[in-house]
């Protein structure tokens, strides 16, 4: 059953002038009706009193637990970095609130599957923020298929860039360095755009997967210093989905002078090619080509009830804005904590079969 009146979000990480809530959820928030953005916190009472004034609300703490308590919040947003979020999402939970906890859910599937089974025992509604799901293109690629436009999928193929882990890092990205910390090119880049492929085309059956670190060291940007990096910063990964279609992946780290991000489909019938300037498909504009014996190949514009949330401008927000504009129409049509297990399953799967170099097969997505 819907909620009468605008749902109330309390964002847990709403700092003043940086972060993922101040770039996207806080504008997608505000330019969507069924939503009030009206609390926030962040760990010290000096950042909280000062995003208060910057944002305009004036239910501000400097502990998460005292959000949720709030009778005003109906669903806790936590968009902090990813070595918290087990420790907010539980306290959101344990408050009985519905929660948005951004990718990844937890730093291992352990992790997932604990939130994911606390959010089943208390009864809430959970969105994780796998948001490219929630791109205009891709649901459009999802129908696409299912239509038959390109008859039975024989392959996929998709490239892609990661934006970090490359020559240079800034100060605030230093704990992506850090494979311990779970926010990887493994898991962001590759886990956002990797669910979005398995989403329109089904889950990998089976997968072989090569994570390699060809950077032992990154510049801090803006000084001469480096740091050192203990994660891959290439990922490749093939396998087979189910239905029978072969697929195969590649992210790099850093970015690319020529190809960010290429996801192609090809069938019995016609293909489909979905591009982007940046290797985050959450965040890219994505563009769309396609042709097959009715259709000569060329674009394919994105009809406007794949358009969720309108007038969202491109960029940070506007993914997000398209997911909380799908939540608040029905709940169950964003992913959930019990997706993000799904997807945590798979990436542990990716990382034993890079550790031992032997196939893994996958189970079925629920099991």
């Amino acid at each position: 059953m819907k909620k009468s009146g605008p749902i109330g979000v309390g964002i847990i990480g709403a700092s003043p002038d940086r972060g993922w809530a101040m770039a996207a959820h806080i504008p997608a928030l505000r330019a969507l009706p069924a939503y009030e953005f009206r609390a926030l916190s962040t760990s010290r009472r000096e950042s909280a009193d000062a995003a208060s004034r910057a944002f305009g609300i004036p239910l501000a703490f400097d502990t998460a637990a005292e959000l949720v308590a709030h009778p005003e919040v109906d669903l806790a947003v936590v968009s902090v970095k990813v070595p918290q979020h087990h420790e907010l999402v539980t306290t959101a939970l344990r408050a009985g609130k519905d929660v948005y906890c951004e990718w990844p859910l937890g730093k291992d599937l352990a992790e997932a599957e604990q939130l994911a089974a606390l959010a089943r025992e208390r009864g809430v509604r959970t969105i994780v923020g796998l948001q490219a799901r929630a791109a205009p293109a891709v649901r459009y690629v999802r129908d696409l298929v299912a239509e038959g436009f390109v008859g039975e999928v024989l392959s996929t193929s998709l490239v892609g860039t990661g934006g970090a882990w490359g020559d240079t890092i800034d100060a605030s990205g230093l704990y992506l360095l850090d494979a311990r910390n779970g926010a990887t090119l493994l898991t962001i880049p590759f886990g956002h755009t990797v669910d979005a492929l398995c989403w329109c085309l089904g889950e990998f059956q089976e997968v072989s997967a090569t994570l390699a670190t060809r950077r032992h060291e990154v510049r801090l940007a803006g000084t001469n210093e480096t740091r050192p990096m203990n994660t891959a910063d290439q990922v490749l990964v093939s396998g087979v989905l189910a239905g029978g279609a072969v697929a195969s992946i590649h992210y790099r780290g850093g970015v690319s002078r020529g190809t960010n991000l290429l996801w192609e489909i090809n069938g019995t019938k016609g293909d489909l090619v979905l591009t982007g300037d940046a290797g985050h498909l959450q965040m890219t504009a994505a563009r769309l080509s396609g042709g097959n014996a009715e259709r000569p190949f060329g674009p394919l514009p994105i009809p406007e009830r794949y358009v969720a949330a309108p007038g969202v401008p491109e960029g940070s927000p506007y993914n997000v804005a398209q997911a909380y504009a799908q939540y608040a129409e029905d709940p169950h049509s964003v992913p959930s904590f019990e997706d993000a297990v799904v997807r945590h399953r798979m990436l542990e799967a990716i990382l034993e079969a890079a550790r031992t170099g032997q196939r893994r097969r996958l189970g079925s997505p629920r099991e």
